[in-house]
């Protein structure tokens, strides 16, 4: 038994951030049934994985009458239309209450359903650009460097969505009554930013773009070439990590070697940093640091991720349908995610009939 077993969800296909939310309620145990358009949205992929998928055209009377059958029969409904859109096409949440009062009705979208830009077109970089999360990522005097689009579609999008969900399906079980769940990628972006505000209200967050503590501006946080072209990661913050990475770096007998946080020698510490990690390749810097606290790490490709002892070891990438792919979490002891199913299609019929 898996932990959301029984859970019904409609997904209304979209791309990204609302697929990857459903992918999570999927892997928990959620029967997620996909509505796709004719012609399809394109390839299946990691995002659909779990579901059932049926065709149905929303424009239509037939289409839409089949449709509101399933929300009748579901628990959540999850749709990622720009605002209105829903309800011009007839399943609007308040279509949607009068056939199925105890439905969480969830939305996906960039900017929310209300405020001056709710109507407006935008992707990822557009979000986090609003949010304030984008302006601090990247090298002093260069200019903002776009997270490729993890922070709005995924972090501040999909996971927001399923907690959202997730929360109104709890409150469900005191009042017997479901909700409108508005999921913002906006606000999720700058909801991942709290910290970066308590820092700035505190004044730890003093410099510009890339030149605070763990932003790449200190020595002993941000990345390294080798020899060999790869990277290490470094995150030695605390003073015993930091003085792991200076033995390991073979630099711990040099009186000469600037103090951690000798902040106008931060250059020449990186310097030479720098020079004692492109004396190796990456993996024998890997290897020297084994077993080392010094919070050093090699950069994996997201091809070598699945290989690595560690993921290998904790089964954290499976294979589904052929494609090597994260395998679901949270882990649960009682109630673990079964091993996902690749996109299955069905009928509106066969559906209804497993879920009655």
């Amino acid at each position: 038994m898996t932990a959301l077993a029984g859970l019904r969800v409609v997904e209304l296909a979209g791309l990204a951030p609302a697929p990857f939310g459903c992918m999570i309620l999927a892997d928990l145990g959620a029967d997620v049934v996909l509505v796709d358009r004719p012609g399809g949205t394109g390839p299946a992929g990691p995002l659909q994985r779990g579901r059932r998928v049926v065709t149905l055209d929303l424009k239509s009377d037939e289409g839409r009458e089949a449709l509101l059958g399933l929300i009748a029969k579901a628990d959540v409904l999850v749709e990622g239309y720009r605002p209105g859109v829903a309800e011009r096409l007839g399943f609007g949440p308040r279509e949607c209450e009068q056939i199925n009062p105890r439905l969480v009705y969830a939305r996906m979208t960039g900017w929310g359903q209300d405020g001056p830009l709710a109507h407006a077109a935008g992707h990822d970089i557009d979000y986090i650009a609003i949010a304030g999360a984008l302006e601090p990522i990247g090298r002093p005097g260069e200019r903002p460097h776009a997270p490729i689009n993890l922070l709005g579609d995924f972090a501040g999008g999909g996971m927001l969505l399923a907690v959202g969900v997730l929360a109104a399906l709890l409150e469900r079980e005191r009042s017997g009554r479901g909700q409108v769940v508005d999921a913002a990628m906006v606000d999720g972006s700058s909801l991942l930013m709290t910290f970066l505000h308590g820092f700035l209200a505190a004044g730890r967050w003093p410099g510009g773009r890339g030149a605070n503590l763990l932003d790449g501006g200190a020595p002993f946080y941000d990345t390294y070439q080798a020899s060999d072209g790869g990277f290490l990661a470094v995150g030695s913050l605390e003073p015993q990590f930091y003085a792991a990475l200076v033995k390991g770096l073979g630099l711990d007998d040099d009186p000469d070697l600037p103090g951690q946080f000798d902040f106008a020698a931060w250059p020449e510490l990186r310097r030479r940093f720098a020079e004692r990690f492109r004396s190796r390749t990456r993996d024998e810097w890997a290897s020297t640091f084994e077993g080392l606290d010094a919070c050093v790490s090699p950069v994996l490709s997201p091809a070598e991720a699945p290989g690595h002892p560690h993921n290998r070891a904790r089964g954290a990438f499976v294979e589904v349908d052929g494609v090597t792919q994260p395998a679901p979490a949270p882990r649960l002891t009682r109630t673990p995610a079964a091993v996902p199913a690749p996109l299955r299609s069905a009928t509106v019929p066969e559906v209804l009939a497993s879920w009655s």
